[in-house]
């Protein structure tokens, strides 16, 4: 197999050197007879996939970093340990996509130069650890995340047509490698096989927009008004979750409704608290190191002997704790765990709404906790239409006492509802885009968690959703406009003008290969005759 025009001998060896991790020179390789068998093409075939696998898992991984603070807390929960574990999976990630990006390429400007694709023993069973190692994370995704998937189905409505364009560019560019293998191989079964696999899979590129919908494709007169935002525990980047200075953050970040958590102690006061447990959140282990940390069980008083601010500083939950400027620290490691009675009068001085879970449900003492909370709530003095009721136990109850609270509901309306449901607070993945386009027409107020990435922020603005709840106020406060916003005029184009350029590439490819080989096959033609006279004269 002669060297194509402009690949000279030593490109060729330097890309063969790590591909088939043994330093043979061009004319060594001629010598020996080296030539691509189909073993290597199977080889070839096994990297691409792997290839694809990787690169599709990298999109999940981008993906699910909007809900990765929910597996940071379930890992802490399960085995009191904390780390951000996103970084984790990054760099995992991005080491799997290099290798396996980096061999493909090789393999391509291999086959370009002519050079056999000798695949090492070590890059194969590296490639079958590769393919094992996604096959698990999938899986495990599959079985503890199962949610993730919807949020895939969601992120396509972000990406699609941005997706197609690159899937189309990469795939443009895979003809050159193909034009080459084609015009070389002498098999012509294979040659029409690829040709045809090939083909297909470009025409079902070309008219994949036909399937691709996203809410931002609109006009933009036609653009919802910006979801209000809900701060989830407070601002938990900015400041500790569930304390005073994340709700006064919160405020600074134009959050319309506070989002937090009750609990009730053991001596009847409510008290803000996400998890069941005081451990993650305050320095329990530290105050009272013989006594179980359920949340509960401890009395007010010994409530306010714990620390709720430390522990943000030490275990840094998010990237911006590093930004924190020293009278945000200061401020931080002076928190303390907020008696709904503070939350409340914070609230009403910051004129914004509260809204809040009452935990935890299964507890045999849940009325009395319903009780006591809603009697802290009347005697606040706090415009009562500013409380948000999500708990659905013994919600009747609560109607009937204050009738002024806005009830949410976790749940979508039903056929038959004997009232109106007029908010509902719901996941993400749980809603549609008709749906939420429906609730909106149908004057329901829809809150979607937790919604932390400007991508899927963007996604549901598009769609019309009323608000959202976030961890990431700081920096939905400041987009002014969804990410992208095409009008469908506009995609149209775009979609064309791609499909059009990537055909004339291709055809291009193929037709400036076919010159290049028809080129070298006299010279490979006067070479072989030569070869052939020298033998018969040796053999004489």
């Amino acid at each position: 197999m002669a060297d194509p025009p402009g690949c000279c001998s030593t490109c060729a060896t330097c890309l063969l050197c790590p591909y088939s991790c043994q330093w043979i020179t061009a004319k060594k390789q001629k010598r020996k007879g080296l030539r691509t068998t189909k073993c290597d093409c199977s080889w070839f075939l096994f990297l691409f996939c792997v290839f694809l696998f990787t690169l599709v898992w990298l999109y999940f991984a981008i993906i699910i970093l909007n809900d990765f603070h929910n597996f940071n807390e379930f890992i802490f929960r399960q085995r009191k340990l904390w780390l951000d574990w996103s970084l984790v999976l990054l760099i995992a990630t991005a080491m799997l996509i290099s290798y396996s990006s980096v061999l493909l390429v090789l393999a391509l400007c291999l086959q370009l130069c002519g050079q056999p694709l000798k695949l090492h023993w070590v890059h194969k069973i590296l490639l079958i650890l590769t393919a094992l190692v996604v096959a698990a994370a999938f899986t495990g995704l599959g079985i503890k995340w199962a949610e993730e998937w919807k949020s895939a189905r969601i992120s396509l409505q972000a990406t699609g047509p941005f997706l197609h364009i690159g899937t189309v560019g990469g795939m443009t560019l895979l003809a050159w490698p193909l034009a080459s293998f084609i015009y070389r191989t002498r098999n012509t079964g294979l040659r029409v096989f690829l040709l045809l696999v090939y083909w297909a899979a470009m025409i079902a590129l070309y008219l994949a927009p036909l399937g691709i919908t996203s809410p931002c494709i609109m006009e933009e007169n036609q653009l919802p008004p910006k979801p209000a935002l809900v701060g989830h525990r407070g601002a938990p980047m900015l400041a500790p979750e569930n304390t005073l200075m994340s709700l006064h953050k919160a405020v600074e970040c134009d959050v319309q409704v506070f989002e937090t958590d009750v609990m009730v102690s053991a001596d009847g006061v409510p008290f803000l608290m996400h998890d069941e447990e005081l451990t993650r959140t305050t320095n329990v282990q530290a105050v009272f190191p013989e006594r179980a940390a359920q949340s509960t069980a401890f009395n007010w008083t010994d409530l306010q002997q714990l620390d709720a601010g430390s522990w943000f500083l030490e275990r840094r939950p998010f990237p911006t704790v590093q930004s924190l400027s020293p009278g945000d620290r200061n401020e931080t490691v002076k928190q303390r765990i907020p008696s709904l009675e503070q939350a409340l009068e914070a609230a009403k001085e910051s004129n914004i709404s509260i809204m809040f879970d009452l935990r935890p449900e299964n507890h045999s003492d849940y009325q009395n906790f319903v009780n006591v909370t809603l009697g802290v709530i009347l005697e606040s003095g706090i415009p009562l239409q500013q409380v948000l009721w999500l708990p659905d136990g013994f919600r009747e109850d609560v109607k009937q006492q204050a009738p002024g609270v806005q009830q949410v509901y976790g749940r979508k309306r039903l056929k038959n509802e004997k009232e109106p449901v007029l908010h509902v607070n719901l996941p993400y993945q749980d809603m549609s885009s008709e749906e939420i386009r429906q609730y909106r027409q149908d004057n329901i107020s829809v809150n979607l968690y937790v919604v932390n990435q400007p991508w899927l922020f963007s996604v549901l603005w598009c769609s019309g959703v009323s608000s959202v709840t976030t961890n990431a106020c700081q920096v939905l406060k400041e987009m002014k406009h969804p990410i992208w916003l095409l009008p469908s005029s506009t995609y149209l184009m775009i979609w064309i003008v791609v499909d059009c350029v990537s055909f004339l590439i291709i055809i291009w490819a193929f037709i400036l290969l076919k010159k290049c080989s028809h080129r070298r096959r006299p010279a490979e033609s006067e070479t072989d005759v030569l070869l052939t006279k020298i033998n018969s004269l040796m053999q004489e």
